[in-house]
């Protein structure tokens, strides 16, 4: 893809940050009424003493896998060519990486607010309270040297901002292609967004830190919480 200005290069983030955005928003919203269901049979079941909450909760976990693998490759392959980034394989395997974790980790978030609240209804209010500073912090709208200083740790602690950093680090954070300034698009994305492209490593261990997280914590609330009512 032309990346001759830093218009051409901030279009191409623009797609991956909204399409991880909504995406991601999307996956946790859906999978939140389908857990609330699922969790009325499971307390039926505990009763009668034929479900176990960890068993239950781990096969929870590993069933989303198969579908969101779908769909991110099905979603990468159209929009990676589309938006014409490099056919290497290590360019898109990276961002079918980050794409999948995002998802996942996103889907993982949402199920986890069921398990700690009473019912969907309250379970989305209280990741949607999350969303809006997701998408302040991501590091893209407010780019994360910008941030203020006594705030610049919520964008390490923002999934998505990882999401994003990751994505595009890997896709032009080794071009040492001039932009029209007479900067380096390398140059350019690590003087305004602080992004490095030997920093990828670290990038993709939180992402996968980020799905055992969610994945755990619903797990443990699956088992420790009981909102059933007698």
């Amino acid at each position: 893809m032309n990346t001759t200005t830093q218009r051409d290069l901030n279009n191409a983030m623009g797609s991956m940050y909204a399409a991880v955005l909504f995406l991601s928003i999307q996956n946790a919203s859906a999978v939140q009424p389908v857990v609330d269901v699922e969790r009325t049979v499971f307390y039926r079941e505990r009763a009668a003493g034929m479900y176990s909450a960890l068993p239950y909760a781990f096969a929870q976990i590993l069933v989303e896998i198969p579908y969101i693998f779908s769909q991110t490759i099905v979603y990468s392959v159209i929009v990676y060519a589309m938006i014409g980034f490099d056919w290497t394989v290590a360019k898109f395997c990276w961002y079918v990486f980050f794409q999948f974790c995002s998802l996942l980790y996103m889907t993982y978030y949402g199920m986890m607010t069921v398990a700690i609240t009473p019912n969907a209804n309250i379970a989305a209010i209280i990741a949607a309270s999350f969303y809006g500073i997701f998408n302040l912090f991501s590091g893209f709208i407010i780019p994360r040297p910008r941030i203020p200083v006594w705030w610049r740790w919520y964008y390490w602690g923002n999934p998505l901002a990882w999401t994003i950093y990751g994505m595009v680090a890997s896709q032009f954070g080794d071009f040492d292609d001039v932009l029209t300034s007479e900067e380096t698009v390398k140059g350019y994305l690590d003087r305004y967004y602080g992004y490095k492209h030997s920093f990828l490593g670290p990038v993709a261990g939180v992402h996968v830190g980020l799905i055992l997280f969610f994945g755990f914590i619903f797990a443990y609330c699956i088992r420790a919480f009981n909102f059933q009512k007698r």
